[in-house]
């Protein structure tokens, strides 16, 4: 494992250790996971203000002294024991913290699984050589394949804030923690914000009970900015305005959403070089919306830096969890989603979005 350039390349990422090949959490972080597993009334974490306190501990036994955003213990307590229902919050801390825990135990093992499937590309799974979890770099033409089960376990690490973040801003990588998130509700309380994060619990809530098994891509695509025979370069700043080639065909509607559109439709977003723009702050217009109502797609934040005028980034197979009424201020999260969009019978993934 420690020899892989595609390991390596994501280790400063990740909170877990690893020793001849194997990947494990410290041994104090399984005990709190395995008590957090057992339930409330063996963890005691039964409210948002001991779940804070709960991570903030997880967090020093991974020794990530990195203080979290300010606020962060806050947003917490606010939103599972103020703005959450009782009995929402009985069905949280009850069941759900308790299988996000279990996700998190499983994720050592999950992460070898998805190295070792990416070294036998002609057996039963997708992966091939190069597509297993790896830093994907600006100019960096690739492809990462996630099974939607260790996106879980990924997203659970950035709900219980266990990502090291110390060189991410430096790499260009954006945030993946959830700290900024909560914050943000309590720091400067807005409805929308509150929806964002119901689309979150939401989703958790989804694979608690039933966890897909689907795949989701993400890749990065990069026009050369010289000029090469064989393959289409990056445009000159004038090519659009002095190109006399027709437009093909196109249909423009009026209403609707972009995400209800046909299944062979591409979905494209152009508003952030980061990936997911606001989505883990206070961001909420296009494309933090689709990160809410699809939150598979956070996954790529965690190894994807910003892109450069020459490169986007398609993701396809991310499942969308809630539908949602409204935009920006009016944002609000209206129940659960399921998507029936068509599934490729051979890499099990659903259509993509390019950013």
């Amino acid at each position: 494992m420690e020899s892989r350039e595609d390991f390596k390349s994501i280790l400063p990422y990740l909170p877990l250790l690893v020793r001849s090949s194997t990947l494990f959490w410290p041994s104090r972080v399984v005990e709190a996971l395995k008590a957090l597993a057992r339930g409330p009334h063996h963890s005691r974490v039964d409210s948002g203000e001991v779940l804070s306190v709960a991570i903030s501990d997880i967090r020093s036994s991974l020794a990530q002294f990195e203080p979290l955003a300010p606020f962060a213990p806050d947003g917490y307590a606010l939103f599972f024991d103020e703005l959450m229902s009782r009995a929402e919050a009985a069905k949280w801390f009850g069941e759900v913290v308790p299988a996000m825990a279990n996700m998190l135990l499983k994720f050592p093992s999950l992460l070898e699984s998805h190295y070792q499937g990416a070294d036998d590309p002609l057996g039963e799974g997708i992966y091939s050589v190069g597509t297993a979890l790896h830093l994907l770099s600006s100019q960096e033409v690739g492809i990462v394949f996630l099974s939607q089960e260790l996106i879980g376990a990924l997203l659970a690490c950035s709900f219980f804030c266990l990502f090291p973040v110390t060189n991410r801003g430096a790499n260009y990588l954006p945030t993946i923690n959830f700290d900024e998130l909560f914050a943000s509700l309590y720091e400067s309380y807005s409805e929308n914000q509150e929806h964002k994060i119901k689309c979150i619990v939401h989703y958790f809530e989804r694979i608690s009970s039933r966890m897909p098994v689907g795949f989701v891509s993400f890749e990065r695509k990069v026009l050369p900015l010289d000029h090469r025979p064989l393959c289409m370069s990056y445009p000159e700043a004038d090519f659009w305005s002095k190109s006399l080639l027709p437009l093909c065909r196109f249909e423009v509607h009026g209403s609707g959403l972009i995400e209800d559109q046909p299944n062979d439709a591409l979905e494209v977003d152009f508003a952030n070089k980061y990936i997911g723009g606001g989505t883990l702050n206070r961001g909420c217009v296009q494309e933090e919306i689709r990160f809410m109502v699809n939150p598979e797609l956070i996954a790529g934040m965690l190894f994807l830096p910003s892109m450069a005028d020459n490169e986007a980034i398609e993701i396809v197979g991310a499942e969308r969890f809630s539908n949602y009424i409204g935009y920006a201020s009016s944002f609000r999260y209206s129940g659960d989603h399921v998507d029936k969009r068509d599934v490729d019978a051979l890499e099990d993934v659903r259509p993509g979005l390019s950013l």
